[in-house]
């Protein structure tokens, strides 16, 4: 008996430290689709360090009128591709990264923070930025880097995040954590991954809004999104404002809706006009 709470706890340790593990990394790093290649082989290529992590970053067009295209969890800048190929039409000069961990980028992992220092980066060399646009976990991250100074004229929100709480919480209910375990992760998190940040689980809140005067924004959301419920573009919505308006797609899903028609046409309107386009087939736009 005197031995077997200490056995217990190295067991909820080591699984603590396997959940820790699995949920700070990518799990498989996605390639380029064939659609996809003849926009990325148009690109100019550079690269920047983000802590000691060599991040790939993708430059296109004369450098006037720049949009920031920031990817989400287990994808890639690649994924924008016909959204480039409309932004470049419209005169803009679109520019994306491969956070680390993810697409052509070193490492195995990241995190909010380090997504806001590449966009950071990026901000400081080519800034500022006509539009910002999105997807899932970078829309979080995209908030937290213009709450630190990042400044866009226009923010395009796809299949939208709502705060870092909702991806450990989804996490959890997905490996079926035990409240122990889900204290456990929670503690590693805040510790290991985001140590000095304070009140982390509110300030990495696209709910939080960003600094005044706060950019128009698009939400776009497909009601048939497998990943993050379309309610949460409602409730970002609210929370944002007046000057949020909100785009339903459908059957696209989570990660379809970026190579989407209905997509690609909204985002070209929204940063070109600050309009979202009404009677395409399978959207509804709101205000």
């Amino acid at each position: 008996m005197d031995h077997a709470t200490p056995r217990v706890k190295a067991t909820l340790s080591d699984e603590g430290q396997r959940l820790f593990d699995l949920f700070r990394r990518p799990q498989g790093r996605s390639r380029p689709r064939p659609g996809e290649r003849a926009a990325m082989e148009g690109a100019r290529w550079g690269r920047l360090t983000v802590g000691d992590t060599a991040v790939v970053t993708y430059r296109w067009g004369d450098g006037a009128r720049p949009v920031l295209l920031v990817h989400g969890w287990e994808s890639r800048a690649s994924r924008y591709a016909k959204v480039v190929t409309r932004l470049l039409e419209l005169g803009y000069s679109p520019l994306a990264f491969d956070a680390p961990g993810h697409g052509e980028s070193d490492g195995d992992s990241t995190t909010l923070t380090e997504y806001r220092d590449a966009i950071g980066q990026l901000h400081d060399a080519h800034g500022p930025f006509e539009a910002v646009v999105a997807h899932s976990f970078g829309v979080t991250a995209s908030f937290l880097a213009l709450r630190d100074g990042v400044r866009a004229c226009r923010v395009v929100a796809i299949s939208s995040v709502p705060d870092f709480g909702y991806v450990v919480d989804a996490f959890c209910a997905r490996t079926g954590l035990t409240p122990r375990l889900r204290d456990e992760l929670r503690h590693r998190i805040e510790r290991d991954l985001y140590p000095g940040e304070a009140d982390l689980w509110t300030r990495f809140s696209v709910l939080a809004g960003v600094a005044d005067p706060r950019p128009p924004l698009l939400l776009v959301h497909d009601e048939d999104d497998e990943a993050v419920g379309p309610e949460q573009a409602r409730r970002i919505a609210v929370a944002y404002g007046e000057r949020a308006r909100t785009l339903t797609t459908r059957r696209f899903g989570h990660q379809r809706i970026l190579g989407s028609p209905q997509l690609v046409a909204a985002v070209g309107d929204f940063v070109s006009t600050g309009a979202v386009s009404g009677g395409l087939p399978g959207a509804e736009a709101a205000r």
